[in-house]
């Protein structure tokens, strides 16, 4: 996929919803009871094609230590907005500065079960980046072909039942990287957007 077939992509189709199941798991928060906060998706151009930014967090983290996950982190009074959140925790996480980031679009929002209503913004990220990664928040920096990630074929479920209500687990092997609880329900719904 070329950065033009992404965009095209993206431009001709409406913003798909996520996951019944992700949705009804989280229905019994009250919306005033979640945190907004932002993630970028960061698509980088290299000779194979397109690429897509992930991290591996950091183990001594307390939420979500050596998970796969977008770079992002909770909105700040003192951002603009939540595309600035995103920016800003891409930045102080990774070291890629604003101006080597160009957004065009965003998903929906999604809530989590930690209670947080997460807006994932879709980005081109330039190729000659040159990370530097806060280990205090990020173990590894890691890319994954766009062709990869947007294959429903490499999106694996599961699906069960916890005391009458149904769920739906997502997840994904890359190398040695596993990628799945929020991280893989964006996926499901890029994949959705862009089939």
């Amino acid at each position: 996929m070329t950065r033009s077939d992404l965009l095209q992509q993206f431009q001709l189709h409406p913003p798909v919803a996520y996951h019944h199941h992700a949705i009804a798991r989280v229905s019994h928060i009250k919306p005033q009871e979640l945190r907004k906060a932002a993630v970028l998706i960061g698509f980088v151009e290299r000779d194979n094609g397109l690429n897509v930014i992930f991290t591996k967090r950091a183990a001594h983290l307390k939420h979500h230590p050596g998970q796969v996950s977008f770079p992002g982190g909770k909105y700040e009074p003192y951002d603009d907005d939540l595309s600035s959140t995103a920016l800003r925790e891409t930045q102080e996480e990774l070291g890629i500065g604003h101006h080597q980031v160009t957004i065009f679009g965003q998903l929906p929002e999604l809530a989590t079960i930690s209670r947080f209503t997460v807006t994932p913004f879709l980005a081109f990220v330039r190729s000659d980046y040159q990370p530097h990664i806060d280990h205090n928040e990020v173990e590894q920096l890691f890319e994954v072909p766009a062709d990869v990630v947007l294959d429903p074929e490499q999106l694996h479920s599961h699906h069960f039942r916890i005391r009458g209500q149904h769920h739906t687990v997502f997840g994904f092997n890359h190398d040695q990287h596993f990628i799945w609880g929020m991280t893989a329900q964006i996926i499901q719904a890029l994949q959705k957007q862009f089939a």
